[in-house]
């Protein structure tokens, strides 16, 4: 079973909060040791518009466009 949980401030450190249908899933115990595997979700929008590109924005769509 695959759960996402958002990452808060806990004193100095991170932690996560899983949901209780999951522990309930998973047969989880306060205390005991499990192992995660993370995977961050990619955030592209500091890159975008930022590629250089030869023809306007509008002309690209246009050509897109141009077989509908």
């Amino acid at each position: 079973m695959n759960v996402t949980v958002v990452m808060r401030k806990w004193g100095s450190s991170l932690g996560a909060v899983f949901p209780q249908e999951f522990v309930k899933a998973e047969g989880l115990k306060a205390g005991q040791e499990v192992s995660l595997c993370v995977l961050k979700e990619a955030d592209f929008s500091d890159i975008f518009g930022t590629l250089p590109r030869k023809m306007s924005g509008q002309r690209f769509k246009d050509l897109a466009r141009s077989g509908w």
